[in-house]
């Protein structure tokens, strides 16, 4: 492609790719987040300057996130992990359900508009970001987690758009636990073991469900492109455990605001591309 012959331009986006990276890790590790939140419109913008259509650039920018998230949850559910803050009964509960959701996320994915991962993204990511900066009062469906058949329809749900919005599952799983009187710390713990558990197949489902197209990179497999996992990767890994220190610093009120302002920048940007 023409505009990757010329230096300059092909060197702002690698710098770009790398400062993305270290982007990534250091939310995955702060948040529980798999970083999808600034990699999903990062890597949109880049696939646009590039030249590819709405149409292929979104589907694109979601499951080569969803690729991104994998190495990066990994490092963030372990170092959450050894500081005794994951719910692994919880997350042994959802491992099916999350998994039937995300295939089922990236089955729509081959099919859907553009416009459709947008008003996921901006509707879920919304809905925390004021529920975390009200400081959730009022925001309580009850004090406890509900049965195993509620749950596992939760997961079902965390699954489906999580997949849709290229995101490893941290600001809904992150929601549907702190609505039920999860503290954060431990919602943002757990949900880092979530971003595991949806990373992984939705990363497949998406490289099969973009498979045989041909107005995709040559670097592509499916929806997944390696050139920009491989230009990501590096600094995402080097930020997680910093980003995880930090998220155990600082106290409950400091740690939603925080999570809740990222989350309604993220927002701002959808809203902006749509309505632009």
């Amino acid at each position: 492609m023409e505009i990757l012959s010329d230096p300059s331009t092909l060197s702002a986006l690698i710098t770009a790719l790398a400062v993305a990276g270290a982007a990534i890790g250091f939310l995955a590790g702060l948040f529980g987040v798999g970083g999808g939140a600034i990699s999903v419109p990062i890597f949109y913008e880049i696939f646009g300057v590039l030249g590819y259509k709405p149409e292929v650039a979104m589907p694109l920018a979601v499951g080569t996130s969803l690729a991104v998230i994998v190495p990066t949850s990994i490092s963030s559910a372990r170092g959450h992990y050894l500081k005794g803050a994951v719910d692994m009964a919880l997350l042994r509960i959802w491992a099916v359900p999350v998994l039937i959701g995300v295939l089922v996320g990236a089955a729509i994915a081959r099919y859907a508009d553009p416009a459709v991962f947008q008003a996921v993204f901006i509707g879920v990511a919304g809905l925390n970001a004021v529920k975390l900066l009200t400081g959730g009062k009022g925001w309580r469906l009850r004090d406890e987690l509900p049965e195993r058949g509620v749950l596992s329809i939760y997961g079902a749900l965390i699954g489906l758009v999580s997949s849709l919005m290229g995101i490893g599952g941290g600001a809904v799983s992150n929601l549907a636990m702190t609505l039920h009187g999860v503290p954060i710390h431990r919602a943002v713990s757990t949900a880092a073991g979530v971003g595991v558990l949806i990373a992984i197949p939705g990363t497949i489902g998406y490289m099969l469900a973009g498979a045989g197209r041909p107005d995709l990179p040559p670097d592509a497999i499916g929806f997944v492109s390696l050139a920009t996992f491989a230009l990501t990767i590096p600094t995402s890994l080097l930020t997680t455990r910093l980003g995880v220190s930090l998220a155990h610093s600082l106290s409950r009120r400091m740690l939603e605001t925080a999570f809740g302002v990222f989350l309604l920048l993220v927002c701002s940007r959808f809203v902006w591309g749509i309505v632009s």
